[in-house]
């Protein structure tokens, strides 16, 4: 495995990255017979001369929108086939492999033709067929986390918008040796009862009980600020634009686990934003420290017995990938408990070299950016909070 002086002895462990679906992973474990092409399937795009994820006629994405580690285009151009792309961006031997190249020792895997939260399964309209489809997804995350589970761990998407399929689902994928499970952090988005609602509980309860945490992958609710920008700007301006918004956009979702009260209630659930950096945490923490005693919780709420920045310190974890001296500035603030390093492989924000690529290897890049670290804060950043919650250890 590649390492450098910085990292030698870490198992460096990456809390964000994305396994390619492959085109058969719906069509081969669901009943086309029965549902026909509603069962999630490619086919090409006459169109725009690319492979598609179709929900009956409806186009999801390109099936290699975020297969960009490696390419030589800028995004949001991006490969036309599965085919033209490397296969560590969706086989388990070729990712292992490249694992090895870049000094990771393993990886949490995220989905992302339903979208990061999976809500795009709600367009399906036929209540088994959603929960089918996100039954085969987990399955085949389990079939293909098989080739190494100590390095390859899996998320369990969920039904969130049937509970009692969702607690079902985080049992049945928890004893498969799924590691966590991903939640929206949009829910009203998709006309379900805001992310603060009580009606959420069994889902936080049933993680508790089973000790994975939940993890909020930003754009897992609303996408349409793809939409908002003006075209003359251009594609890649527009699409800087909408990146960094949604990373932004976990902020609301910490805000809310806080102040509805949920990680009072759940002490022993822990809470993970994905893919959102960590720079801009210390000030909202001040911002929410702020609001709490300006506006009065403690006393609308005198059972609240910690501040926010309290209970972030107990339950919230924050992942960062590009950031060098903001995520320096933030250890520093904020101590080196709370944050996971990510690479978003093999993503077009991600720490994936290629010609059209300002990233350079994630072993390299650690080495460069925190040299300066003490020791025991880069093991805690690289390996040991990680393995923690996801009980890699």
């Amino acid at each position: 495995m590649a390492g450098t002086a910085v990292t030698d002895g870490i198992r460096v462990i990456d809390a964000d990255t994305h396994v390619i679906e492959p085109a058969d992973l719906w069509t081969s474990r669901i009943s086309t017979a029965k549902w026909g092409d509603l069962v999630p399937h490619v086919r090409w795009d006459d169109d725009l001369q690319e492979e598609a994820w179709y929900f009956g006629d409806a186009r999801l994405s390109a099936t290699a929108g975020g297969a960009m580690a490696g390419w030589a285009e800028f995004p949001p151009k991006h490969p036309r086939r599965l085919a033209d792309v490397d296969p560590a961006l969706w086989n388990a031997p070729d990712r292992l492999r490249k694992m090895d190249e870049y000094g990771i020792w393993a990886q949490v895997l995220y989905p992302n033709v339903a979208g990061f939260g999976t809500g795009r399964f709600l367009g399906l309209k036929d209540p088994e067929l959603m929960v089918r489809c996100i039954q085969a997804y987990n399955d085949y995350q389990t079939d293909w986390a098989s080739a190494d589970p100590s390095r390859l761990l899996p998320m369990a998407a969920l039904p969130f918008w049937d509970l009692a399929a969702s607690v079902a689902e985080i049992e049945r994928t928890v004893a498969m040796g799924h590691r966590g499970v991903i939640m929206a952090q949009e829910t009203d988005f998709f006309g379900l009862p805001l992310l603060g609602d009580p009606h959420w509980d069994p889902i936080w309860a049933t993680a508790q009980d089973l000790g994975v945490p939940v993890n909020f992958h930003i754009a897992s609710g609303d996408l349409s600020l793809i939409e908002k920008n003006f075209p003359g700007n251009g594609i890649h301006a527009n699409y800087a634009s909408v990146g960094v918004s949604f990373f932004m956009g976990n902020a609301r979702a910490i805000a809310t686990v806080i102040c509805a009260g949920i990680c009072h209630r759940f002490p022993r659930l822990n809470f993970v934003s994905v893919e959102s950096g960590i720079g801009w945490l210390p000030y909202a923490l001040a911002a929410l420290d702020w609001q709490w005693r300006n506006c009065g919780v403690p006393i609308e709420h005198p059972e609240y017995d910690l501040l926010p920045s309290e209970y972030f310190q107990r339950q919230i974890f924050g992942c960062f990938w590009f950031e060098r001296e903001t995520a320096l500035q933030a250890i520093e603030l904020l101590g080196a408990d709370n944050f996971l390093y990510e690479t978003d492989f093999p993503h077009p924000t991600s720490m994936s070299p290629g010609p059209a690529s300002a990233a350079i290897r994630p072993d390299l890049f650690v080495a460069e950016a925190f040299a300066q670290l003490p020791g025991d804060a880069l093991r805690k950043i690289l390996h040991d909070n990680a393995a923690r919650i996801y009980h890699l250890d």
